[in-house]
């Protein structure tokens, strides 16, 4: 993705898969892959979460990554960001969420008890430096 977005579009059925995943995972963190087009999630596809320490971070399996990059490319998709669940309820990107992402523009997603927020990842972002808020609309 290039260029900050102020709003996305999410299925619904992405945004329900999220929630799905992050309760089933609890008290470790859920994490997945986000397909679509910039502006525009179509799908949440749940990966697992390979992290050392999965109650407290995150780690999307590498295998799951390339599989999903290649099969969104054959369907003139792309993965456009991530999601991942904070049991602790916090809906922000952590510090530790700041320190490990890039400033690529990727869609970053929160989910917790407390709802869902998304985030991108850009240079000089309002919350750690790093994450710009981004409006969620579901369709």
């Amino acid at each position: 993705m290039n260029g900050q977005i102020a709003s996305c579009t999410i299925a619904t059925v992405a945004l329900e898969s999220m929630q799905a995943h992050a309760r089933s995972a609890a008290p470790l963190e859920a994490c997945g892959l986000l397909l679509g087009h910039a502006g525009s999630i179509r799908a949440a596809i749940s990966t697992k979460n390979v992290a050392p320490h999965p109650e407290r971070s995150f780690e999307i399996d590498p295998a799951a990554l390339l599989r999903e990059h290649r099969e969104a490319r054959g369907h003139g998709e792309a993965v456009i960001g991530h999601y991942h669940s904070h049991p602790n309820g916090s809906l922000e990107p952590s510090k530790t969420d700041a320190a490990r992402a890039v400033e690529d523009g990727q869609l970053w997603i929160i989910v917790s008890a407390a709802g869902v927020c998304a985030w991108q990842a850009v240079a000089g972002g309002a919350l750690h430096g790093r994450f710009a808020p981004v409006e969620l609309v579901v369709v």
